[in-house]
């Protein structure tokens, strides 16, 4: 008998938000496990270093622009993508803005930006992808701890991440019969441009480490694993689940 087969190769993925943070190391986790990468972002000079890094290792990888919460630029650049990589195999929804703001003062224009890039911007992202996915696909949707648990100061960020966990469980249950699989990863504390302001707050770091049974922050390497699990052929029987990838975080709630 054969061990699980995590390997990518031959495989088209797509990670949205690519340009930095989470959606970088998770496109160059697909990409050095043998996927071919789509680094999808809103701009594409942000997107340059990334493809620049990936391509002088070896790997393939091509960069595209698009805003997912710019619904009609989606089709146009998935099938730009298809045309240049070939059918799509996998994809990460990862894009995602937050800003935090007392739940009496957001306005409506910062709801629309938040949740229509978290979780429209998401699910038309998925739907532009599985229109053009072969069997065996594979969407990846990037949730949070806040899909679990309530933060004072982030409601419209909280919503669009709780969204997104019901909307991996209907795609999930739509999409088996088209063999598309579609799973969340939730990462705990992990320290990114977008999050950066909290962790200059030492007493903050305090209070959060405190929170977390293996005690310490994430690393974006720590979320690497997941994604590839899950949209490897390891996980050919695991849809319409979040893997929370936080050190315990949940379990100590």
């Amino acid at each position: 008998m054969q061990g699980p087969n995590f390997a990518l190769n031959g495989r088209v993925a797509v990670v949205t938000g690519a340009s930095r943070g989470i959606g970088a190391a998770l496109a160059a986790a697909l990409a050095r496990s043998g996927a071919t990468v789509g680094l999808l972002g809103r701009h594409a000079a942000s997107l340059a270093p990334v493809a620049a890094g990936l391509a002088e290792e070896g790997w393939k990888v091509q960069a595209f622009e698009a805003d997912v919460a710019d619904t009609p630029s989606l089709e146009p650049v998935f099938r730009r993508i298809e045309a240049a990589l070939g059918p799509l195999d996998i994809l990460v929804n990862n894009a995602g803005v937050e800003e935090l703001c007392a739940s009496a003062d957001v306005s409506e224009p910062l709801w629309d930006r938040i949740v229509g890039t978290n979780l429209k911007g998401a699910f038309f992202a998925a739907q532009a992808a599985a229109r053009r996915m072969r069997s065996g696909g594979s969407i990846v949707n990037i949730c949070s701890l806040t899909s679990e648990a309530g933060v004072p100061g982030a409601a419209p960020y909280g919503a669009s991440k709780s969204g997104l966990v019901g909307l991996t469980r209907a795609l999930a249950a739509e999409w088996a019969s088209r063999g598309v699989r579609v799973n969340g990863i939730g990462p705990g504390y992990f320290r990114t441009a977008l999050t950066e302001p909290f962790y200059r707050d030492l007493a903050w770091q305090e209070k959060m480490l405190a929170k977390i049974p293996l005690r310490r922050f994430g690393c974006l390497e720590d979320l690497g694993g997941a994604a590839v699990f899950l949209c490897s052929d390891a996980a050919a029987y695991v849809t319409g689940q979040v893997l929370y990838v936080d050190g315990g975080t949940l379990a100590a709630l």
